[in-house]
């Protein structure tokens, strides 16, 4: 597993997580598209702020073996990443159109 790809598969858990909290949750809801481009932005966003603390996928592949727990960690942060996108996103959606 490289870097690139760790990077991909947090993105996937991002728009996954969006559009599944987006379904079960119908005020919080753009639509699919919508849902797929915060939960994108929203898991890249948390990731890199978040990543500099020991999780990114870089420090995941260290010495070319992979860091498990590391990667559950960056996991959750994708995806706790991909749902406050969505509600972040509606509360800026409700705010300007007021």
């Amino acid at each position: 597993m490289t870097g690139t790809l760790i990077s991909l598969i947090s993105i996937l858990i991002g728009i996954i997580t969006a559009n599944t909290f987006g379904y079960f949750n119908k005020k919080y809801s753009f639509g699919f598209i919508g849902n797929t481009l915060v939960g994108v932005f929203g898991s890249i966003f948390f990731i890199k702020s978040f990543g500099r603390l020991g999780f990114d996928p870089w420090s995941i592949m260290q010495n070319q073996d992979i860091n498990i727990m590391l990667f559950s960690i960056n996991c959750m942060v994708s995806a706790f990443g991909g749902a406050l996108g969505l509600v972040i996103a509606k509360w800026i959606y409700k705010k300007l159109n007021k």
